[in-house]
């Protein structure tokens, strides 16, 4: 089934030194941009992360140190990537826990701050798992009955991802999903929007899932010692606690999301003086 698109999507994937969002970095990127009218853009390529490469991630996509030391950094690339996907929604597999925020991370760390508040992510494994719980390779060949051949290339994943949710689309039309509350309703529709409503699965405010909303909609600390009291809360009884996010090993974005809730914490308390 052809996707109905509101605007462009970017499907994309990544390949990387580790899985570490804060520490690790991109050593490959492949984007498959599909516009409304039903054109597709596809862009790939190799990048120096600039650390070396661990041999346990090399084995897994088969790229190592000297393929990558002539090619160019992800700052040279950032300017490119980000006026190649802004102003398009996104997706991929398993996107939302890992791809997206280790690529925001790369553009955070140039100075770029790409937006993803206003772009729908449908991750396709999210809607895969609910509806079938397999692995992309099972996915290609159950939805597509083919086999994915070089799994763990960039290219290949991407293309393969893009394939699973058009199939998607035609497997589960008027198809009923019964979620966890007994809730009933068809959420596999082509419907961008509704596909990233599904495929989020979760209440996180950050991507990293530092926080996530409770059900009173209130942002609230989602590990260590304070998890599942407010942020606010926190900030108020704790505020070296702010200090001490701040300069720890969290991603970037995290580190956004803390400074937007504070920065609202004291307007609440001193008002916009």
């Amino acid at each position: 089934m052809k996707l109905n698109l509101k605007r462009p999507i970017c499907f994309f994937d990544l390949e990387t030194t580790g899985t570490n969002i804060s520490t690790d970095r991109i050593v490959e990127i492949a984007i498959t941009k599909v516009h409304p009218d039903g054109n597709e853009e596809v862009k790939c390529r190799k990048i120096n992360p600039e650390i070396p490469i661990p041999l346990e991630a090399s084995l897994v996509h088969g790229i190592y140190d000297e393929d990558v030391k002539d090619e160019p950094t992800f700052k040279q690339v950032a300017k490119g990537l980000f006026e190649f996907m802004s102003n398009s929604d996104i997706g991929g597999f398993n996107s939302n826990k890992f791809d997206v925020p280790l690529l925001l991370e790369e553009f955070n760390r140039v100075g770029i701050w790409f937006d993803v508040s206003n772009i729908h992510l449908v991750d396709v494994q999210n809607i895969f798992h609910q509806m079938e719980q397999r692995t992309l390779v099972a996915a290609y060949k159950f939805y597509c009955h083919k086999d994915l051949t070089n799994a763990h290339s960039a290219s290949a994943d991407t293309n393969a991802t893009y394939e699973v949710l058009q199939s998607m689309l035609d497997k589960y039309e008027n198809t009923a999903f019964t979620d966890k509350d007994g809730k009933t309703s068809i959420p596999v529709v082509n419907d961008i929007q509704k596909l990233a409503e599904f495929s989020k699965r979760n209440n996180h405010v950050d991507l990293a899932g530092r926080f996530i909303y409770n059900q009173a909609e209130i942002a609230c600390f989602n590990f260590g010692k304070h998890k599942g009291k407010p942020v606010e809360e926190v900030l108020t009884e704790e505020p070296s606690y702010y200090a001490w996010m701040m300069n720890g090993e969290f991603s970037i974005e995290t580190k956004k999301v803390l400074e937007t809730i504070k920065l609202k914490l004291l307007k609440k308390k001193f008002g916009n003086s």
